[in-house]
């Protein structure tokens, strides 16, 4: 394994174990001969996604590391509220935000969260996350926003604001490149990508404001995109990262809550994602649990085994991560709009 954890906090740190690595060394003494990337992972998950999307994010990079060595330390907004298990995770694996504004890091991933408040800049996190922006901004090559974060980023940086959407955008959608950078190096010219949210960026006012789209889908919309400045910021809209079962758990969570009462329209099926028999079973099990509507009906969920999803994105997403920090690794250059090779 290429990637090094740097758990906790300052003040009560694991002691260094035989293949544990020092912290950060400090901006001021940091050189283009060291031999290691400084990444951060701001990860905002509500507590059931936490540890799945730490997990989903760590695998991506360390399968791409080939043979660099990684130095990852792990964030999350104070203002989002924890509880059990998440909360002792955060006490002991993740580093407090307020470390991160005397850092420099070479790259960043953001992730979003659940939206509570009707309006972005109502979140009780708004003021810390515009913080994280402006900071990346300046002490980052590069950074990537994930999902709501993007949507963040976008409307702090720039005042595009995201538009709620009838449906929920949920599925695999086949999204064609818009772009020749060396981020896209090895991708085809067309990817299926995963998505899940109630809102989007449209994408006439992202490139009115400069923004470059990198993948779109018809169905879709904007898939990832970027914009320039001293830190290249990367958006994802979708969900690359995600493991093959994730929208799986997301619809079985969507539908517990409809069982539940905690939402009014059942859940619908996930696109492209699940083959033809399961979707058969799936659209009868919808017929029964309109009729029966009560919880305890999870119970009887069909079963989908791993070959009945359809998840053909883990290859492009190495590959998306692999460029990623072949740009990091050139440090006496600026991952910027490079073009392809």
């Amino acid at each position: 394994m290429r990637i090094s954890l740097d758990e906790g906090r300052s003040t009560s740190r694991i002691p260094a174990g035989p293949q544990r690595r020092p912290r950060a060394v400090p901006p001021q003494v940091r050189t283009a001969e060291a031999d290691y990337l400084d990444i951060g992972l701001v990860n905002n998950m509500p507590d059931a996604a936490l540890e799945a999307t730490e997990r989903q994010f760590i695998g991506l990079i360390n399968g791409a590391a080939g043979e660099r060595r990684i130095r990852l330390t792990l964030y999350s907004l104070p203002e989002i509220a924890r509880a059990g298990a998440a909360r002792e995770r955060l006490a002991l694996r993740y580093a407090p935000i307020e470390e991160l504004w005397d850092r420099r890091l070479d790259g960043l991933i953001v992730t979003g969260t659940e939206p509570r408040a009707p309006h972005l800049r109502e979140e009780p996190y708004w003021r810390t996350l515009t913080k994280v922006v402006d900071w990346a901004e300046a002490n980052t090559r590069s950074t990537i926003w994930s999902c709501l974060a993007a949507h963040a980023a976008v409307l702090h940086t720039d005042g595009i604001p995201r538009h709620p959407l009838a449906e929920k955008c949920f599925g695999v959608f086949d999204c064609s490149r818009r772009a020749d950078l060396a981020l896209m190096n090895g991708l085809p010219a067309r990817v299926a990508i995963p998505h899940s949210r109630w809102n989007e960026l449209r994408e006439e006012e992202l490139a009115a404001a400069g923004y470059r789209i990198l993948t779109r889908s018809d169905a879709a919309g904007v898939d990832m995109f970027a914009r320039e400045g001293s830190s290249l910021f990367i958006f994802f809209q979708g969900h690359p990262e995600y493991e093959a079962r994730t929208l799986l758990g997301e619809y079985r969570r969507d539908l517990r809550r409809f069982l539940r009462g905690e939402r009014e329209t059942y859940p619908s099926i996930p696109h492209g994602y699940f083959d033809e028999p399961t979707t058969a079973r799936l659209a009868a099990f919808r017929q029964r649990a309109l009729a029966e509507r009560h919880e305890a009906l999870i119970e009887s969920f069909p079963g989908c085994p791993e070959e009945a999803l359809q998840s053909p994105w883990r290859t492009a997403a190495a590959r998306l991560m692999t460029n990623w920090l072949a740009q990091l690794t050139v440090r006496n250059t600026s991952p910027a709009f490079a073009a392809a090779k």
